[in-house]
Order: C-alpha cells, then sequence, then structure tokens
C-alpha cells in the first residue's frame, strides 16, 4: 500500500522560515532514551503506517531537498521515493505525479504532511474497495473541505472552502483502490487538470457515477500550516497525551539515512 505524501507547498501561511514547513518541529518523542524534537509530517507518516502503509511517495517542490536530507531513503519500515512537482498547481497535480507507481490491484492512502489528527488508527477504519474520506468535525468548517452525506456514508457533495458549508464534518485524509486512483487521474485530464482541490475533483467523479463515502471516525483535527494551528496542535498533543510527544512507538528512519540537522524545538 502506498503512502502519497504531497510536501510541495510553499508554506506562505506560516512563514518566514528556514526550512520546509513540513519538518516544523512540534511536539517531541524519547528515541534511545534521548529526547528529540519531531517533524510535524512524522505524525502522518506514523497514522499511515499504522493503516497499512508498506512504502511511501513523497511529493516536493525543486527546491525542498531539505525533506530528502531529513527523512533520507525511508521511514520506519517503509522505503521513500521523492518525485517533484515543479510548480505549486494544486493538490490534484501533486497527488498525480505518484501515478506512474501505483499499480491498479494496489491501494493508496494520502493525507496532509502539515496537520496532526487523533485517532492514530483512523486509517484503518477506511475500507479498501472504494474512494473513502476520514472525516473529522471542526468548529470552522469554512476553512477546509466540508463532506455533505447523503444516504448512510455515502458522499452526495464536497463543498471546498465555501463561506456557506452545511456540514460540520471535514475530510483530513483519504485512501482508494489504485484503479479507482487511475480513473481519477483521468477524469483530471479530461477535465484539462483545471482541478486545483480534490473536493472539485471529486465532485465531478460522482457526477459521472463514481462513489464516494465518508467515515467519522476522526475526533481531532489541527491544521498546523499557521501560527494559530501550530499552537493548537501543542495544546492538542498535551490534552490527547498527556504530555507534548509524538506517538508512543517511536519508528526510526532508515539506516544510514543522511539526517538534516533538526530545528529545535520551539519554548
Amino acid at each position: 500500500m502506498w503512502g502519497i505524501v504531497p510536501a510541495a507547498g510553499l508554506g506562505s501561511r506560516i512563514q518566514p522560515l528556514a526550512f520546509s514547513k513540513e519538518l516544523l518541529p512540534v511536539g517531541s518523542r524519547q528515541e534511545a532514551g534521548m529526547e528529540r524534537p519531531c517533524a510535524v509530517s512524522e505524525y502522518l507518516l506514523e497514522r499511515m503506517l499504522r493503516g497499512g502503509a508498506a512504502k511511501f511517495a513523497f511529493v516536493i517542490a525543486p527546491g525542498k531537498s531539505d525533506i530528502m536530507e531529513y527523512f533520507g531513503a525511508g521511514f520506519g519500515p517503509a522505503p521513500i521515493a521523492y518525485l517533484v512537482q515543479p510548480q505549486p498547481t494544486g493538490l490534484c497535480d501533486a497527488i498525480f505525479r505518484a501515478r506512474p507507481l501505483v499499480g491498479p490491484d494496489e491501494t493508496v492512502m494520502v493525507g496532509l504532511p502539515d496537520t496532526i489528527w487523533f485517532p492514530e488508527s483512523g486509517l484503518a477504519a477506511l475500507p479498501d474497495d472504494v474512494l473513502a474520506f476520514l472525516l473529522f468535525p471542526v468548529e470552522r468548517p469554512e476553512f477546509f473541505d466540508a463532506v455533505v452525506l447523503g444516504q448512510g456514508e455515502a458522499i452526495r457533495e464536497i463543498q471546498v472552502k465555501r463561506a456557506d458549508a452545511s456540514s460540520r464534518w471535514i475530510w483530513g485524509a483519504f485512501k482508494m483502490p489504485g484503479r479507482v486512483f487511475a480513473a481519477l487521474h483521468e477524469l483530471w485530464q479530461e477535465r484539462d487538470g483545471r482541478d486545483e482541490y480534490f473536493g472539485t475533483l471529486v465532485n465531478a467523479y460522482l457526477a459521472a457515477g463514481g462513489r464516494a463515502v465518508g467515515i467519522r471516525a476522526g475526533t481531532a483535527y489541527v491544521d498546523v500550516g499557521t501560527l494559530h494551528g501550530y499552537r493548537a496542535a501543542i495544546g492538542l498533543l498535551a490534552e490527547t497525551t498527556g504530555r507534548v510527544t509524538a506517538a508512543p512507538q517511536p519508528y526510526r528512519l532508515t539506516s544510514g539515512a543522511r539526517r538534516a540537522p533538526a530545528p529545535q524545538r520551539p519554548r
């Protein structure tokens, strides 16, 4: 199973930083008896491993080599492939950079590397045979992609950053079979690649007879891409774990990988 990590964004909402926003230190963990800072993107990778990911595809911008230096060849037991998005032209373009790697019989999961959410096992609640979104309740859905459900778990519409959002449930990650990934890529190309947001592409997919489900298994979600979100993430980790740490089990980077000096955690 592939875990696709779109990490090509500029991070303009939380700049200036001296490193990629995906390496922003949020909390810490114990490793080999020592405490070290934890990059925000590590939380997503840990959750993907819990959800069954066996390999990762990082999509990065040309100038974000610090991500490669930080993670090296792999994370825990999973190897990492790196792909380049030449221009920051949206989430659809980013995730479809991994299209040549994904076979029709494989499964794909996608998450955002500047977010922290609970439960850590949330991706395991998603089925493997359909496009499925992990949903979270939020107070301000207009800042996210709100998901409107029809009968049962079937998705009727995704409302992309709409001020009049009619659902307080937003998607935070999603999963699908490789054949659905290929079908979405084909549809995106047929629409001349004009879909910047994944939600608008999914709406077109649904209108064409496709099926997607939303699983309301998420309990807490924070976008760390703003200063307010960064502070909220620190509070969420302290509230959820009792201290500002990452997941209990430390996943080690692949042996021999080069590591960039980790940015110091703000006091």
